[in-house]
Protein backbone atom coordinates (compact mmCIF):
# COMPACT_ATOMS: atom_id res chain seq x y z
CA UNK A 1 0.00 0.00 0.00
CA UNK A 2 1.04 3.62 -0.25
CA UNK A 3 3.08 5.58 2.25
CA UNK A 4 1.29 6.83 5.34
CA UNK A 5 0.55 10.55 5.33
CA UNK A 6 0.84 12.08 8.79
CA UNK A 7 -0.52 15.24 10.35
CA UNK A 8 3.02 16.62 10.30
CA UNK A 9 3.22 15.99 6.52
CA UNK A 10 0.23 18.31 6.18
CA UNK A 11 1.60 20.90 8.65
CA UNK A 12 -1.15 20.09 11.15
CA UNK A 13 -0.11 20.65 14.76
CA UNK A 14 -1.75 18.17 17.12
CA UNK A 15 0.68 18.63 20.00
CA UNK A 16 -1.52 20.79 22.21
CA UNK A 17 -4.75 19.07 21.06
CA UNK A 18 -5.97 22.47 19.83
CA UNK A 19 -9.36 22.72 18.20
CA UNK A 20 -7.77 23.95 14.96
CA UNK A 21 -5.43 20.97 14.76
CA UNK A 22 -8.13 18.46 15.66
CA UNK A 23 -10.56 19.83 13.06
CA UNK A 24 -7.92 19.92 10.33
CA UNK A 25 -6.80 16.37 11.14
CA UNK A 26 -10.41 15.14 11.16
CA UNK A 27 -10.98 16.60 7.68
CA UNK A 28 -7.68 15.17 6.39
CA UNK A 29 -8.51 11.77 7.93
CA UNK A 30 -11.98 11.90 6.40
CA UNK A 31 -10.55 12.54 2.93
CA UNK A 32 -7.83 9.89 3.30
CA UNK A 33 -10.33 7.35 4.65
CA UNK A 34 -11.89 6.91 1.22
CA UNK A 35 -10.67 4.57 -1.52
CA UNK A 36 -8.53 7.21 -3.14
CA UNK A 37 -4.78 7.66 -3.43
CA UNK A 38 -3.18 9.27 -0.38
CA UNK A 39 -1.46 12.10 -2.29
CA UNK A 40 -4.77 13.03 -3.97
CA UNK A 41 -6.56 13.04 -0.60
CA UNK A 42 -3.75 15.17 0.88
CA UNK A 43 -4.05 17.61 -2.02
CA UNK A 44 -7.84 17.80 -1.50
CA UNK A 45 -7.23 18.65 2.16
CA UNK A 46 -4.77 21.38 1.14
CA UNK A 47 -7.16 22.84 -1.45
CA UNK A 48 -10.18 22.89 0.88
CA UNK A 49 -8.58 23.82 4.21
CA UNK A 50 -5.42 25.73 3.32
CA UNK A 51 -6.12 27.30 -0.07
CA UNK A 52 -9.83 28.06 0.48
CA UNK A 53 -9.55 28.60 4.25
CA UNK A 54 -12.30 26.15 5.27
CA UNK A 55 -10.57 25.48 8.59
CA UNK A 56 -13.60 25.43 10.91
CA UNK A 57 -16.90 23.56 10.83
CA UNK A 58 -18.70 26.91 10.41
CA UNK A 59 -16.64 27.88 7.35
CA UNK A 60 -17.02 24.43 5.82
CA UNK A 61 -20.79 24.42 6.41
CA UNK A 62 -21.06 27.76 4.57
CA UNK A 63 -19.84 26.15 1.34
CA UNK A 64 -22.30 25.02 -1.26
CA UNK A 65 -22.23 21.45 -2.55
CA UNK A 66 -21.05 22.79 -5.94
CA UNK A 67 -18.19 24.76 -4.34
CA UNK A 68 -16.95 21.65 -2.54
CA UNK A 69 -17.21 19.51 -5.68
CA UNK A 70 -15.19 22.17 -7.48
CA UNK A 71 -12.51 22.21 -4.73
CA UNK A 72 -12.30 18.40 -4.81
CA UNK A 73 -11.97 18.58 -8.61
CA UNK A 74 -9.09 21.03 -8.25
CA UNK A 75 -7.26 18.31 -6.32
CA UNK A 76 -8.24 15.62 -8.85
CA UNK A 77 -10.34 13.97 -6.11
CA UNK A 78 -12.99 13.17 -8.70
CA UNK A 79 -14.02 9.55 -8.22
CA UNK A 80 -16.15 10.31 -5.16
CA UNK A 81 -16.47 14.07 -5.46
CA UNK A 82 -20.28 14.31 -5.29
CA UNK A 83 -20.72 11.95 -2.32
CA UNK A 84 -17.66 13.34 -0.53
CA UNK A 85 -18.91 16.91 -0.91
CA UNK A 86 -22.31 15.91 0.51
CA UNK A 87 -20.70 14.05 3.40
CA UNK A 88 -18.30 16.89 4.21
CA UNK A 89 -21.28 19.24 4.44
CA UNK A 90 -23.15 16.73 6.60
CA UNK A 91 -20.09 16.37 8.85
CA UNK A 92 -19.77 20.13 9.26
CA UNK A 93 -23.49 20.57 9.91
CA UNK A 94 -23.62 17.76 12.50
CA UNK A 95 -20.48 19.10 14.18
CA UNK A 96 -22.09 22.56 14.33
CA UNK A 97 -25.51 21.42 15.54
CA UNK A 98 -24.49 18.73 18.03
CA UNK A 99 -21.02 19.83 19.22
CA UNK A 100 -21.02 23.63 18.75
CA UNK A 101 -18.68 23.19 15.78
CA UNK A 102 -15.83 21.77 17.85
CA UNK A 103 -14.08 18.41 17.61
CA UNK A 104 -12.83 19.06 21.16
CA UNK A 105 -16.48 18.94 22.30
CA UNK A 106 -16.80 15.42 20.86
CA UNK A 107 -13.72 14.51 22.90
CA UNK A 108 -15.11 16.19 26.04
CA UNK A 109 -18.41 14.29 25.66
CA UNK A 110 -16.58 10.96 25.40
CA UNK A 111 -15.60 9.03 28.53
CA UNK A 112 -12.75 7.21 26.78
CA UNK A 113 -11.23 6.31 23.43
CA UNK A 114 -13.93 3.75 22.63
CA UNK A 115 -16.68 6.29 23.32
CA UNK A 116 -14.93 8.85 21.10
CA UNK A 117 -14.63 6.32 18.27
CA UNK A 118 -18.35 5.51 18.63
CA UNK A 119 -19.29 9.21 18.42
CA UNK A 120 -17.06 9.72 15.36
CA UNK A 121 -18.72 6.72 13.66
CA UNK A 122 -22.08 8.50 13.99
CA UNK A 123 -20.98 11.02 11.33
CA UNK A 124 -22.09 10.13 7.79
CA UNK A 125 -19.11 8.90 5.80
CA UNK A 126 -16.90 8.32 8.84
CA UNK A 127 -16.12 4.63 8.88
CA UNK A 128 -13.50 2.39 10.47
CA UNK A 129 -10.71 3.56 8.14
CA UNK A 130 -11.29 7.27 8.84
CA UNK A 131 -11.43 6.56 12.58
CA UNK A 132 -8.24 4.49 12.38
CA UNK A 133 -6.40 7.30 10.55
CA UNK A 134 -7.69 10.01 12.92
CA UNK A 135 -6.95 8.06 16.10
CA UNK A 136 -3.51 6.96 14.89
CA UNK A 137 -2.27 10.43 15.77
CA UNK A 138 -5.00 12.13 17.78
CA UNK A 139 -5.12 9.44 20.48
CA UNK A 140 -1.59 10.28 21.58
CA UNK A 141 -2.57 13.86 22.48
CA UNK A 142 -6.10 13.12 23.69
CA UNK A 143 -5.64 10.15 26.01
Amino acid sequence: MSEIITARDLDIDLQDASETGLFKWLIASFLMGKRIQGPIAAKAYQVIVEQHGKDTAQKLANCTHRQLVSMLGQARYVRYDESTAARLLALANKLNSEYAGKVSNIVAASADRKALEKRLAEFDGVGPKTIEIFMREAAAVLF
